[in-house]
């Protein structure tokens, strides 16, 4: 190995042969077994909400994370995103996540900017996505979410919404993204290198790619059960030593046509309480899975927060429950896997969906 070779050239060396046996197709699974028993501490905290340690990172993290995109929606104003944000604080959360893609040039990163003002910088960390796979694009990005939160850093940094094996090649390969985050980590400007994907495809491409620290990936019960799908991303990540952020918690798949709609969502979510909580047990029991998002509505944040206060291990009779559950839902990503896996464009994969063309990038 020369002396000179770059950490991110160390790291994705034999990257395209990791490429080459991921792309040779990826069927989705059969739904595994379950073991209630997680692998990571819970500590306590005042507010209620545990906290469990991301990873190498360190990062003692709460066991809700706070989505910036819950910020979207037309009726908030500044006032109100501010006390949305305090609120959750307040309520245990200091683990708050956004991208540059969420709202309309950057609304998002702009208001939980706004928001986060008054909060001690030293007692919350904040993550922030790229969907550039180019390392100048991602720079410009970098810099420009930076002046948006008003912060000189993030804790977490990742490659947003990976999909295909040829996002990763890309992001990784030479003058790709990854080249920029390693410099801006050894700048300082971020802490923590992860990413998000919503196939395994481009998971398992990229932990085996790059030594990434976290991982957000959909984790719930009913893709789970109903087609395995969480299962290897869980086991590799596990292996690599990177933090799992266990994203659509809450789902219970995609909307029968019968079904009432409760609110304007591209997928059914959990309301009550009690089932916010039993969801939110189930993904925290994966193996890795440190945290869970719920969905960007700012009601959903806050009854996750509740929810979640005195968490314990969920019950085998809780597992069965939500065994028999799966069998009613459907699946939000069988269909993706599969055409990700033959290789086909990107499908039209919820086009009844009002707010976006394709709303898997949202975490």
């Amino acid at each position: 190995m020369a002396n000179n070779e770059s950490q991110a050239d160390m790291q994705r060396r034999d990257f395209l042969k990791v490429v080459g046996s991921v792309a040779g197709g990826m069927a989705v699974g059969a739904p595994p077994a379950f073991s209630k028993a997680s692998d990571l501490e819970n500590f306590p905290h005042p507010s209620g909400t545990p906290r469990r340690v991301l990873g190498r990172t360190g990062f003692k993290i709460s066991i809700v994370g706070f989505s910036g995109f819950a910020l979207q929606h037309a009726e908030l104003d500044a006032a109100q995103c501010k006390k949305i944000v305090h609120q959750a604080f307040a309520g245990g959360v200091n683990y708050y996540d956004v991208a540059p893609a969420y709202g309309k040039d950057g609304l998002c990163e702009v208001r939980l900017g706004e928001a986060l003002q008054g909060l001690d910088r030293q007692q919350y960390y904040l993550a922030c996505k790229t969907k550039q796979r180019e390392k100048d694009g991602c720079r410009q990005e970098l810099e420009r979410s930076l002046t948006r939160l008003k912060t000189d850093h993030f804790d977490v940094y990742q490659l947003h919404h990976l999909r295909q094996t040829e996002d990763v090649e890309k992001a990784l390969g030479p003058g790709g993204a990854v080249e920029m985050l390693v410099k801006a980590k050894a700048e300082g400007k971020i802490r923590a290198i992860g990413f998000s994907a919503h196939t395994t495809r481009a998971a398992v491409a990229a932990l085996k790619g790059f030594k990434f620290d976290t991982v957000m990936f959909p984790i719930n019960f009913v893709e789970y059960f109903n087609i395995g799908f969480g299962k290897e991303v869980l086991e590799l990540a596990k292996k690599e030593g990177a933090a799992v952020l266990a994203i659509k918690p809450l789902s219970q798949g995609g909307w029968a046509k019968d079904a009432e709609r409760k609110r304007k969502w591209w997928y059914r979510t959990m309301e009550e309480m009690e089932d916010i909580a039993l969801a939110y047990r189930f993904s925290l029991s994966q193996p890795g899975v440190v945290a869970g998002f719920p969905p960007a509505w700012p009601d959903l944040q806050a009854k996750a927060i509740e929810a979640i206060r005195n968490y314990r291990p969920i019950s085998d009779d809780e597992v069965k429950k939500l065994q028999e559950w799966a069998t009613k839902c459907s699946s939000l990503f069988k269909r993706d896997e599969e055409a990700v896996a033959l290789n086909q464009s990107h499908p039209e994969a919820y086009p009844e969906n009002p707010e976006s063309c394709y709303p898997c990038e949202w975490v």
